[in-house]
């Protein structure tokens, strides 16, 4: 995938209009680290998979053990759903995609619950030590 520069989005969506945003923003992350492996491509190609990495990875940046809550409050629970706004994307013109993505590139490639709570341990043990 790759974005074209344009975010107009449609009000009567099932996704909130900052999902739409974040989608945005970890394509130019994964596209970020793909130029940086393949310094010549001027805008890389990025696969479902590889934005979903970026997705992950760039929630952990921004949101920490909250991101679960904000993906709620936002109507995305599976990757599925970054797959459906990805696709909407396209549609919007905001996004490109070639011959060989499909929406099933998104679908169960990892579980919300386990990558955001399950393996973010919160610890509070700090809040409770004496300096």
């Amino acid at each position: 995938m790759t974005m074209i520069p344009q975010t107009s989005t449609t009000s009567r969506s099932r996704y909130h209009a900052s999902a739409y945003a974040f989608v945005l923003d970890a394509l130019n992350h994964a596209q970020s680290r793909a130029s940086k492996a393949s310094p010549y491509e001027k805008e890389p190609h990025v696969s479902g998979p590889e934005l979903l990495d970026a997705f992950r990875d760039l929630a952990y940046k921004q949101f920490g053990g909250m991101a679960l809550v904000v993906f709620r409050q936002w109507g995305l629970q599976c990757t599925d759903d970054v797959g459906h706004i990805v696709w909407d994307l396209i549609e919007k013109g905001n996004m490109r995609k070639n011959d060989r993505d499909q929406l099933s590139d998104f679908c169960g490639l990892y579980d919300f619950e386990q990558e955001f709570v399950q393996r973010y341990p919160l610890s509070v043990s700090k809040a409770f030590q004496n300096d």
